[in-house]
């Protein structure tokens, strides 16, 4: 139903027009003779004894004038060898050797690396749960319930040197895949298991792909944590630990609690915080933030309380308040993690602590006063100095609450914070300034044109909206707007309401951007309707351009005397086309 060829970059495409010959082309496979300026053939795409196809070196297209094929390299080589476009550029790239990168491809190999992710993680799932072992015992013995463990699909990595590997050889899987994801390791020629007596925490992102895996050593082996490499699925800046499944929670309770570890995540799920992540071992990123924000904007930070704690909640602070985000920072009492915490104290007493944690100027200013010893005069205007660059982001109303509140905590006059604030820092304003232009234009820019993104903004306002653009094949010709369009497609047929989370966590991070960008920034002004019209009218116009193009092609070509019928048949069809193009005012 929709165009699945995808859009390749325009100068690959030209690239290879420049280094091919359609003749050389054709000529491998069609017995081509000169007949004047051009080369005639046997049909290869239907049965003739008399000749009508016909190549032209100079305009770099073929026609047959039997069976109305037609078109120039790419459409030949996708005709005659059963190639899809991105297949046809694959095969003229390789033999004319123009570098490109074929999406297409790209998605295969990717489902592959899912397919044996979720392989590996059900033989971890049964090697935990088939018979007694180490890694069982070791959960168990840290109270996590066996329904808990079915839940998140924790396995276990035996201690054998190459069971895994022993077990991917019998099912013949190359054994460079099983490297690349870091199932397995190499050494001096011999394959071994990466993972060996290590509770096994399979990492699911949001489509439910099993994308890497992070492995918990029982002994005393080091690194304690282990995770996965990253690969071409698996990339940590991308994917929050539980969001699979604690998604529909953080939106429900409109907060997400970001923890640092697997336990931590697990251990809070199962005492009934469902609201949670982690961030994978790293630093919070702006990509994690970004995904977040799709499901809520109010993040609780719960991190380690030393110092290595509050400088990554630091970081954390400023990479959501970026993102739009209204951050808030816990540390968990008696230095303890939330794991801990809550098997001891309870769910309640962990409710609390989120209830009371910090927003994120409270946080700063409580770190800077730490860090200053005020009852000194000189660290005070230290410490003034530090807090107004805190005050300078916010905004007008949240910047003068704080500064009331700080005047009357320290006594200092307010004007006084207020000059510090506004002073002679205009390099400092200008970059304020220049930051919030950044965040106002927030659009991005994404290979679709105009009326792609106008057919995604009304197909997912409107289940209606959404019947009349699918009955359009050549409605999206990005490769993007495809996969939009396709994954919106099967949630439909779930119900007329189209849920956009789900919608979300159907897509690659970015086409998420991409779908994001768009409800974000296409805005119609009432005249949904009107626009519907007119993108659906522009769709059937470039149709007959191509119809149009496609007969004055084959017309080019014909020749007067032995094609007589021939042209009389297509300037028939050529008028009625133009004549339609006429009635849509093109």
């Amino acid at each position: 139903m929709i165009n699945l060829s995808g859009s390749f970059n325009d100068n690959v495409t030209e690239e290879i027009k420049s280094r091919c010959n359609i003749v050389d082309v054709i000529g491998q496979v069609v017995s081509l003779k000169r007949m004047g300026s051009n080369f005639k053939g046997i049909c290869p795409f239907h049965n003739e004894k008399t000749p009508s196809f016909v190549v032209s070196e100079t305009k770099q297209i073929f026609t047959c004038f039997g069976c109305g094929a037609t078109g120039d390299v790419f459409e030949f080589v996708k005709k005659y060898y059963n190639l899809d476009f991105p297949g046809a550029v694959e095969k003229l790239a390789k033999e004319y050797g123009v570098e490109y990168t074929n999406n297409h491809r790209e998605d295969s190999r990717k489902e592959l690396y899912y397919q044996i992710n979720r392989e590996a993680a059900t033989y971890y799932l049964k090697s935990f749960c088939q018979k007694a072992n180490p890694g069982l015992t070791y959960m168990l013995k840290r109270g996590i319930q066996p329904v808990t463990l079915k839940k998140f699909g924790i396995g276990y990595a035996d201690g054998e040197w190459d069971s895994l590997y022993r077990y991917f050889m019998s099912k013949n899987v190359d054994v460079k895949v099983l490297k690349e994801l870091g199932l397995i390791s190499e050494s001096k020629g011999r394959f071994y298991d990466k993972f060996r007596n290590r509770v096994m925490f399979p990492i699911i992102n949001t489509r439910g792909k099993v994308i890497g895996f992070g492995g918990r050593a029982i002994d005393d082996s080091m690194p304690k944590y282990l995770n996965s490499p990253e690969s071409p699925v698996f990339m940590k800046k991308n994917n929050l630990y539980g969001l699979n499944l604690s998604r529909q929670d953080i939106s429900k309770e409109n907060c997400a609690i970001l923890v640092e570890g697997y336990m931590d995540v697990i251990s809070l799920y199962q005492s009934g915080i469902r609201n949670v992540g982690a961030s994978l071992g790293t630093a919070l990123t702006e990509n994690q933030a970004k995904v977040l924000r799709r499901y809520t904007k109010n993040i609780v930070l719960s991190y380690d309380s030393d110092s290595a704690g509050q400088a990554a909640a630091l970081r954390g602070i400023d990479i959501l308040f970026k993102e739009d985000c209204r951050p808030r920072v816990l540390h968990v009492s008696d230095g303890k993690d939330p794991d801990e915490f809550v098997k001891k104290h309870g769910r309640d007493a962990f409710k609390k602590l989120v209830d009371n944690s910090l927003n994120f100027v409270d946080y700063k200013i409580s770190v800077l006063r730490r860090k200053y010893n005020l009852d000194s005069y000189e660290e005070s205007i230290d410490f003034l100095k530090e807090a107004a660059v805190i005050f300078r982001n916010l905004s007008p109303i949240e910047a003068d609450v704080y500064i009331k509140k700080l005047a009357n905590e320290i006594k200092i006059s307010e004007n006084a914070i207020r000059l510090e604030i506004n002073g002679n820092n205009t390099q400092e304003e200008f970059v304020t300034h220049h930051y919030e232009d950044e965040k106002q234009d927030k659009s991005i820019s994404s290979p679709m044109l105009l009326v792609e993104k106008n057919l995604i903004k009304l197909m997912i306002t409107d289940y209606e909206y959404f019947k009349m653009i699918s009955q359009y094949e050549d409605a999206f010709k990005s490769s993007y707007g495809e996969k939009i369009f396709s994954a919106a497609a099967l949630l439909y047929k779930e119900g007329k309401e189209l849920d956009i989370m789900k919608l979300q966590d159907a897509l690659e991070p970015e086409e998420v951007h991409i779908l994001t960008d768009i409800m974000d920034n296409v805005q119609f002004a009432d005249k949904e309707e009107q626009v519907l019209q007119e993108c659906l009218n522009k769709i059937e116009v470039e149709n007959l351009k191509e119809k149009e193009n496609s007969l004055l092609m084959r017309l080019s070509m014909a020749d007067e005397e032995e094609n007589r019928e021939t042209i009389k048949i297509l300037t028939e069809e050529l008028m009625d086309l133009q004549r339609k193009k006429m009635e849509r005012g093109k």
